[in-house]
């Protein structure tokens, strides 16, 4: 089975402002580093605009509404000072949210063995009732509670790797024992949460890294801590926030890792899911700001999802 790739020209048209770190030229990266001959393979489509339906099964539909009546005709409207929507922000997101939904369609009926959703905004920082952190709709919450509702999963993982702490997904998972959220990512940073202390009903693994620690300390963190959790968990399906933010090049942080480092924590994350999920997979875009640093970053992550449905 094949390793789908997402995304839409919608999502280009998502613009805070000229220099804002979370910009169309990020996809415009991602797109030109999957666009060489190792990627042929890839089963490209698409991304749909989610059903309002799957979006309110996290967020309620006054917020959802809230965001759509605050989309501006011209110009941006700032929700938070890091936040802002233009005149097409709302359709981006509801492409970015309808991917990981539609790439969980097809890795639970089998169409697909894993999924990348290369999908702007991003969507980890959105809480229930809260955009954030450049995010609207948490995107891969939606479709973990659509794997759930639509397709039967019992135990849904999320993982994220992102450099700042998923505080959306967290909220959104931290009373659901058959939800599993675990993360590596700077303290202190923002959004400010992620602590050790922070562990929900018993299914929440955090793992903070300090400015400076590198790749010996994430590999650690993960192989102490993330990858055994997930196991003793034993998913039905995996998602992955991909946020590529803390490679050495990426501004807004110092864990200094390299794409060696993303490679590598996706292959252990494809054999956990090989082992507790029949490999499927649904991995989203989150953060990532240097542009050369992000497309190698992603071209590496896709190629341990194409090598493990080969």
């Amino acid at each position: 089975m094949p390793t789908l790739l997402l995304t839409h020209p919608d999502c280009l048209l998502h613009d805070m402002g000229q220099g804002h770190p979370e910009r169309p030229d990020r996809l415009r990266a991602v797109d030109h580093a999957l666009a060489g001959p190792a990627f042929a393979a890839l089963k490209r489509e698409q991304a749909p605009l989610a059903d309002l339906a799957v979006i309110e099964r996290l967020h309620p539909s006054r917020y959802v509404e809230a965001i759509r009546d605050a989309i501006p005709r011209q110009g941006l409207i700032w929700l938070d000072p890091d936040t802002a929507i233009c005149p097409r922000s709302y359709d981006a997101a509801l492409r970015a949210a309808g991917a990981t939904v539609y790439a969980m369609d097809q890795v639970m009926t089998g169409a697909a063995k894993n999924a990348f959703c290369a999908v702007r905004p991003p969507g980890h920082h959105a809480e229930p009732s809260r955009a954030m952190g450049f995010c609207l709709f948490n995107n891969v919450a939606v479709a973990a509670l659509h794997a759930r509702a639509a397709h039967g999963a019992e135990r849904v993982a999320v993982v994220d790797f992102d450099v700042h702490h998923g505080n959306g997904t967290q909220d959104a998972f931290w009373s659901d024992r058959d939800l599993f959220y675990g993360s590596t990512h700077q303290m202190p940073l923002f959004p400010g949460t992620g602590a050790l202390s922070e562990t929900g009903a018993g299914n929440i693994f955090n793992a903070p890294l300090s400015p400076l620690d590198g790749s010996a300390r994430f590999r650690e963190a993960f192989l102490s801590r993330i990858l055994p959790a997930l196991h003793d968990f034993a998913p039905d399906v995996l998602l992955i926030s991909a946020g590529f933010d803390a490679h050495r090049d990426d501004p807004l942080a110092q864990i200094e890792l390299t794409e060696e480092d993303f490679a590598w924590v996706t292959e252990k994350l494809m054999e956990m899911a090989e082992k507790h999920a029949g490999g499927r997979v649904v991995s989203a875009l989150e953060g990532g700001y240097d542009l050369q640093a992000l497309g190698r970053s992603t071209a590496v992550h896709v190629l341990a999802l194409m090598q493990a449905s080969s």
